[in-house]
């Protein structure tokens, strides 16, 4: 990969930042917030906990690239409650994310990338029934894999907060 973060930056994040995935580290602290039910994905989709993988598989599997480059989508929100912002900046950032992870696929097939929350490929999901409809294109997150999102920013050189009525959305790509 000649530039990853130029690629990023002209795939039009706001932010990028080069990551190394082995000081990575999957926490089941993470985990435990999937398990809450926040985001109402736990246990029910192939690209979330428990079906994704262990938290000894998801280091594992991290561990194994050499090199990783954080994105990030910052939406300057007009209050706190602007929720169509909200939902722009989070379609902005998974399509972009999307893109940038099949060209990344494209030169690596064997790079992760891990996204912005459940992966949003197909309307509904076919677990626990049917396999993944599309294995090579599904999008795990960050959280699934154990990662405290303001860790692997701070570990990217990036901020995880850009100050009053902002909301970032950030992912990665772990490749070799």
């Amino acid at each position: 990969m000649k530039d990853p973060l130029g690629l990023a930056l002209a795939a039009g994040f706001s932010h990028a930042g080069l990551l190394d995935p082995k000081k990575l580290r999957a926490l089941p602290e993470v985990r435990e917030m999937c398990a809450s039910g926040r985001c109402r994905r736990y246990d029910r989709s192939w690209s979330c906990p428990p079906a994704c993988c262990t938290l000894e598989e998801a280091e594992k599997n991290m561990h194994r690239y050499r090199r990783g480059v954080l994105v990030q989508t910052t939406a300057q929100l007009e209050d706190d409650f602007d929720v169509e912002s909200m939902q722009a900046a989070e379609a902005r950032h998974k399509a972009g994310f999307l893109t940038l992870a099949e060209v990344f696929r494209t030169e690596m097939p064997d790079c992760l990338p891990l996204g912005a929350g459940s992966c949003t490929l197909c309307e509904v999901c076919t677990y626990p029934d049917e396999p993944c409809r599309h294995p090579g294109r599904m999008l795990p997150s960050m959280e699934a894999y154990g990662i405290l999102v303001s860790e692997a920013c701070t570990l990217a050189g990036l901020h995880y907060y850009y100050g009053p009525r902002t909301l970032t959305y950030s992912s990665c790509i772990l490749y070799s």
